[in-house]
């Protein structure tokens, strides 16, 4: 990769990191399931009106819409709400690249080699040392919902690859056109429409600012750039770079939210990290079998 490809892929990294300490800032403006619901609305408007028609089919952006923006957004602002750190939830979510193998697996037949098995199980062991950080120390409900939606971000990524769609920023708008309603009227039900409205009307400049961070830097620019990357580079060399999410994701919390790091989730961040790096290790091709050539056919001439 050249330097200004790598510089653009550590920054997206960086971006997706920081995103973890917006969105607990916007937790404090915003109960959790209408802030994700802004977020997708701020992220397909006015966007879907430049980016063209759908290039894939419905089901597979209503399909994503609902597992990613629904399942899994929710999910998170959910246990982020219920008090899981923005930190260890930026690391927390990296486990979706096990899920993504099993469900992988499951689904489409393919199979892990060994090095990736053991990856997974190396993160696996990441992810019990984190809950027993989180157990001595904060509520294991918000632990056990940023799993949860670390699982769906696997659902996810298996019917993003079924889907294989050609342009990731179009992609990316249209499926954000479909968790806005589902997520509003959860909020409704399980929020209220007092708390919604209460929200809405005290909007401020940081609540607007926060909004349009999670939307526009980390949706639009984030996922636009990460597939301009992926078309350009093989996914092998890009993919790494998302190992650098959690690492900008705990600094930026230590360092804003003055959120501390135990030696216990030092000692799972490493494990899972690792775990995942392996995970993505490229996977041996079978050697292709010989093929035998043939003797040069003699003429019979002397």
């Amino acid at each position: 990769m050249r330097p200004a490809h790598i510089a653009l892929a550590s920054l997206v990294a960086a971006v997706w990191g920081v995103n973890f300490v917006v969105i607990e800032i916007g937790l404090d403006h915003f109960p959790p399931l209408l802030f994700s619901a802004l977020r997708f609305l701020a992220a397909a408007l006015p966007a879907v009106f430049f980016v063209g028609r759908p290039k894939v089919a419905w089901k597979w952006i209503v399909g994503v819409g609902s597992v990613l923006g629904v399942a899994k957004f929710g999910l998170l602002f959910m246990g982020m709400d219920s008090g899981a750190p923005a930190g260890l939830s930026s690391l927390i979510v990296q486990i979706q690249a096990v899920f993504t193998a099993l469900f992988a697996f499951t689904v489409l037949g393919e199979r892990p080699g060994r090095v990736r098995a053991a990856g997974m199980a190396v993160a696996l062991a990441g992810i019990a040392v984190a809950a027993v950080d989180e157990g001595t120390s904060g509520p294991l409900l918000g632990f056990a919902l940023v799993i949860a939606a670390a699982a769906c971000w696997g659902v996810s990524n298996v019917l993003t690859r079924k889907a294989s769609p050609p342009d990731a920023l179009n992609f990316m708008v249209w499926v954000s056109t479909v968790p806005v309603l589902p997520l509003l009227a959860l909020s409704l039900f399980m929020e209220g429409a007092d708390r919604d409205l209460a929200a809405l009307s005290s909007l401020d400049w940081t609540g607007a600012g926060v909004v349009l961070y999670v939307a526009w830097v980390t949706t639009i620019f984030g996922f636009g750039a990460w597939g301009w990357l992926l078309r350009r580079h093989p996914a092998s060399s890009v993919a790494p770079f998302s190992l650098l999410v959690p690492v900008f994701g705990m600094s930026s919390a230590f360092l804003i939210l003055d959120e501390p790091v135990s030696p216990l989730r030092w000692c799972a961040a490493a494990l899972l990290v690792g775990g995942v790096a392996l995970t993505t290790l490229p996977g041996r091709r079978k050697p292709r079998p010989a093929v035998p050539q043939q003797e040069p056919l003699t003429t019979g001439r002397a």
